[in-house]
């Protein structure tokens, strides 16, 4: 039915950068005349005040102040339930609240130096988690640290977002959980999902921060500092579009057979953007990183998932009719980016070059580009499972009957002469550039001179031969010209059938075999 590149979950992270050097830490304390002795007392002071700003963020929105007892307990669940008992289609669904781990600071003596001194260790504290059924986003989250340096992460899902641009544009979708199973327009639903790399990141991401955090400018004031945005892992998602569930579940076992059997540690280098020498095809000696391919039995179906140094490629049925390829990146630094040198960076050269694609929000583009190369190398190499697939299940669908447009076709029969005559008429090499016309399988259909009446007759039995082609899906038109030319899809099929025509009985029992 089509295919949708875009963004699926994103974690962006905030951070009060320069207060994560235990450094700058002390002389923020200093600007404020405040002793390292003093530095719990600070701590405790300013946790209470973003306490109590989300305490009166709640009461004021009416909304529900959830206290989770355990870390393990799934926050996301509790908040749909809550939007689901509550009837909440738009906004704030609720605060939860829950002490989870956290690097912050502790005061610490030195034995050497017989001084005071702050270190970033790993500590609990309590976070909040700010759910919302956000106008622009849709569901999503806030999770705020209640301790310095007070982080803050976003999560985000690009498919709940696209629901939301579709519901604007008036654009019929169905949708389940994360996916959309079905779109009335898939070109208008990618022009969206390509909007969305465009956002103004830093700009919306703040707007976000002074609504669930407004102790933020108090806390940054003193050193007049801002959140930096980033983002800690993002998934981008290709997800090919099936018509029904059968359509998938026939061809998705060879898939899975072909993934893990076919490719090799050389492949997933290739699909996660690394240089593997074309002339040997091996991985260069110096090559220090881990590759790890995978499959999984999940509840809705079988996963497999190739990781290297961080990053990872995968693919799995969604929803029963979604093919869904998705690459998660971690570590952009694996990549590169054409851009000039950061300000304040140690380098001399003012240029532009390529150089490391970074976390910040800045290389949103550029992280979009490459995650999606990565699911089209990926799905590209899927292609090929044709080779793979038992030829009943790759032609059945052409040798048995089907409806285009409201009218009945006819399933095509290659061990007919007819149709076996046809078929090698529309697959010969002379044609593979520019196309044939009607008269060009005439010609090959039937030889010598014929009246006028004959040849009138002769094409129109060639005109509703090439229907049945092309609503099989086997030609194509070629826009403004009485041309045709065989589809990628017709050029596999064809092959295999007439392959299938010429093979003699020892070969197909050597097969069987």
């Amino acid at each position: 039915m089509g295919i949708l590149h875009g963004f699926d979950r994103l974690r962006l992270r905030g951070t009060l950068r320069q207060l994560y050097s235990p450094s700058v830490m002390e002389a923020y304390l200093s600007t404020q005349h405040i002793l390292l002795k003093q530095f719990g007392a600070l701590v405790q002071a300013t946790s209470q005040q973003v306490k109590r700003a989300t305490q009166a963020l709640a009461e004021k929105l009416g909304r529900p102040l959830v206290y989770v007892g355990s870390s393990v307990r799934s926050k996301e669940e509790l908040a749909r339930q809550i939007a689901q008992r509550e009837g909440i289609k738009e906004g704030l669904i609720g605060v939860l609240s829950c002490v989870e781990p956290c690097r912050s600071y502790s005061l610490r003596g030195n034995a050497q130096t017989k001084h005071l001194e702050l270190r970033l260790e790993w500590r609990k504290c309590l976070h909040f988690y700010f759910y919302f059924e956000h106008p622009k986003f849709g569901f999503m989250h806030l999770r705020l640290q209640s301790w310095f340096p007070f982080q803050v992460e976003i999560c985000l899902n690009g498919r709940h977002w696209l629901a939301r641009q579709l519901d604007e544009s008036g654009v019929a979708y169905r949708k389940r959980e994360n996916c959309l199973v079905w779109v009335e327009d898939p070109l208008k639903a990618q022009q969206l999902l390509d909007q969305q790399v465009q956002l103004d990141w830093a700009k919306e991401l703040e707007h976000l921060l002074r609504q669930c955090h407004p102790t933020a400018a108090r806390i940054a004031r003193p050193m007049s500092l801002n959140y930096y945005w980033s983002v800690s892992e993002s998934e981008y998602a290709s997800d090919v579009l099936f018509r029904s569930p059968e359509e998938l579940a026939r061809l998705y076992p060879s898939l899975v057979h072909h993934a893990v059997s076919s490719f090799s540690s050389s492949d997933v280098m290739r699909f996660l953007g690394r240089k593997v020498p074309t002339q040997t095809g091996r991985i260069h000696s110096n090559f220090k990183g881990e590759m790890i391919s995978d499959l999984k039995q999940r509840p809705e179906g079988i996963r497999v998932k190739h990781s290297l140094s961080g990053n990872s490629v995968k693919f799995y049925d969604k929803q029963g009719s979604v093919l869904r390829v998705e690459t998660t990146l971690c570590r952009p630094q694996e990549f590169r980016v054409w851009r000039g040198p950061e300000s304040g960076g140690r380098t001399r050269s003012k240029t532009k070059g390529w150089r490391i694609l970074r976390r910040g929000v800045a290389d949103m583009n550029r992280r979009a580009e490459v995650s999606k190369a990565s699911n089209e190398r990926y799905l590209s190499a899927l292609a090929s499972v044709s080779d793979t697939v038992p030829l009943f299940e790759w032609t059945r669908q052409v040798c048995r009957p089907i409806q285009r447009n409201g009218r009945r076709y006819r399933g095509l029969n290659p061990l007919c002469p007819q149709d076996k005559g046809l078929l090698q008429a529309v697959s010969r090499g002379e044609f593979s550039v520019n196309g044939f016309r009607n008269r060009d399988v005439r010609g090959l259909l039937w030889k010598g001179r014929a009246s006028e009446k004959e040849q009138r007759r002769r094409t129109g039995r060639v005109g509703r031969k090439l229907a049945l082609l092309r609503a099989h899906g086997l030609i194509r038109k070629i826009g403004g010209t009485h041309r045709y030319v065989v589809t990628d899809k017709g050029r596999t099929t064809l092959t295999a059938l007439l392959a299938a025509c010429q093979a003699n009985v020892a070969q197909l029992t050597q097969l069987a075999a």
